[in-house]
């Protein structure tokens, strides 16, 4: 029997082991409470069914029971109340007073279990722990296990009474609690009542093992859902990661779907309660939008996109204002579309006259005002193409200089150059959906980070952040780079990490689309003069 327990033991402390290591790297990614209150109480574990197994083959001792008793009967049980109290509760308050009982109870317990002398000799069978302790430490003990089980089952309760009126991330803390909270009540009263070893060693495995599989599996409703239509996405040649995100996407910037946005900004320890508080604006400049069924703005149409949403689907129609005073047509025009500057037929609308310097002269004094100042190019307006850069010339405007020993070529003749770019060129077209009142602090920290890119980025071709004038919380970042050797660069830049850290506090959702370039014209953009 005691090598059998010595094996079980060996294999808790190794699973123990795993689940501190798998929840250390989940928090260096996740800072929060619970994962550091479990990560001790996982390493707890595993020092105590290390001294366990070490003990019921080469026989317990002095050393190997204090480190049983400590980690395992005092450490392990108390941090998984903590952690699991750290999970549930919303207010700040609440969070420091579960760190002040946990960290006191543990130095006062550790000392007095340290320095406390023992009594009685030991064997190859798991000692127990009121037979060797003298007053104090026992107490101490039973006091704290006690408390220990009250507390978890209150916070059982909690969860189940939230699980009841709550949303998902509601079914996720009562999905850990359910796990979590008998196991520590099951543990508690296992070593209180002295069971045979074995019992006690697996309960404190189970521990370990539920730890780990909150952690590691997420948890319920959505991700059964999510593999489901990742098996989907794979049957139809899609890629479920991008499915995924156009999902969440899709929720994300749907300005009716209140429900979402309320669980995203809701506190709690799985919800992102750790985070650092956003500036929201008390009220929007933008008129309220009504609720609606259908999704609109770009980040929504690139979503589904991805997403493979690609049947008889009215794309301007999905980016139309809700607002009408963005684009307000004649009633009778039959022109129903947004400001895109989509090509309409010639002889609906009165058309520029180009100039005697090749350039459009407007429109003429007869021409129609009802439709909106989108800059559409009508067919009729043949415009001649402007004169191409050289390449040392586009090259010199970015930065870039080709033959720099003697200089540009002063004899180039514009236009001559191609518009086929370099098929190196790598591209990126991200799409964010800010949180509301966040967009000016984004917007300045995007204007910072692309004079920096200006300034010490030579393989950065094109770097451009904008907006949409339908979607006032969503922003958009193209991205042209010489090759991707020159975008692994970009990344490694000082102002690129600080690009990547702050904006999460502004970011609700973002998308990513990678890009290939069939032709291109590159010029300087004119800047503004103060």
């Amino acid at each position: 029997m005691e090598v059998l327990v010595a094996i079980l033991a060996f294999a808790g402390a190794l699973l123990a082991g795993a689940t501190t290591v798998v929840l250390v790297g989940r928090l260096r990614d996740e800072p929060s409470g619970w994962l550091i209150a479990w990560s001790i109480a996982t390493g707890a574990l595993a020092v105590s069914l290390a001294a366990v197994a070490v003990g019921h083959l080469a026989g317990f001792g002095s050393a190997t029971f204090r480190a049983y008793q400590i980690t395992g009967s005092l450490l392990a049980p108390l941090w998984l109340t903590i952690g699991n109290l750290q999970l549930l509760a919303e207010k700040a308050s609440a969070r420091f007073a579960g760190w002040l009982f946990g960290i006191a109870l543990t130095v006062v317990g550790a000392v007095i279990m340290l320095l406390d002398p023992l009594s009685g000799s030991f064997g190859k069978q798991l000692p127990d722990g009121p037979s060797h302790w003298d007053l104090w430490p026992e107490n101490l003990l039973r006091g704290a296990h006690f408390v220990l089980i009250f507390l978890l089952l209150f916070a059982l309760c909690i969860a189940l009474l939230s699980w009841r009126d709550g949303d998902d991330y509601d079914v996720d803390n009562m999905n850990a609690t359910v796990l979590i909270a008998p196991a520590g009540m099951a543990l508690c009263a296992a070593l209180e009542l002295s069971l045979p070893g074995i019992v006690i060693v697996a309960l404190m495995a189970a521990a370990s093992g539920g730890a780990w599989y909150v952690v590691v599996r997420p948890l319920a409703p959505y991700d059964d859902e999510d593999d489901e239509d990742d098996e989907d996405d794979a049957r139809h040649g899609r890629d479920p990661r991008n499915a995924r995100d156009a999902r969440v996407a899709g929720a994300a910037g749907d300005p009716g779907n209140a429900e979402w946005r309320q669980g995203r900004e809701r506190s709690g320890a799985r919800r992102g309660a750790d985070r650092p508080d956003v500036p929201v604006a008390s009220a929007s400049p933008m008129p309220a939008a009504p609720a609606s069924s259908r999704r609109s703005g770009l980040g929504d149409l690139v979503a589904e996109y991805r997403a493979g949403e690609q049947g008889e689907v009215d794309y301007a129609a999905r980016m139309r204002p809700r607002d009408d005073s963005y684009a307000q047509a004649r009633p009778e025009d039959d022109f129903g579309g947004p400001a895109t500057g989509q090509l309409m037929a010639a002889d609906s609308y009165p058309q520029a006259r180009p100039s005697d310097y090749g350039m459009p002269a407007g429109v003429p004094p007869h021409a129609d005002k009802g439709m909106p100042a989108t800059g559409a190019v009508y067919p009729g307006a043949e415009v001649p193409p402007p004169a191409m850069p050289s390449p040392e010339e586009l090259a010199a405007s970015f930065g870039v200089g080709f033959n720099r020993g003697g200089g540009a070529k002063q004899g180039a003749k514009p236009g001559a150059g191609s518009v086929k770019p370099s098929p190196a060129i790598y591209g990126l077209l991200t799409v964010f959906t800010l949180l509301d009142g966040t967009g000016d602090a984004f917007d300045k920290l995007a204007e910072e980070t692309i004079a920096a890119v200006q300034r010490t980025e030579p393989d950065t071709l094109v770097f451009i952040c904008h907006g949409v004038k339908s979607a006032p919380l969503q922003r958009i970042v193209y991205e042209l780079y010489r090759d991707e050797v020159g975008y692994a660069e970009h990344q490694r830049q000082p102002h690129m990490e600080r690009f990547t850290t702050e904006r999460v506090a502004y970011v609700l959702a973002a998308n990513v689309i990678e890009l290939t370039v069939s032709a291109a014209k590159v010029v300087p953009l004119p800047t503004a003069n103060f």
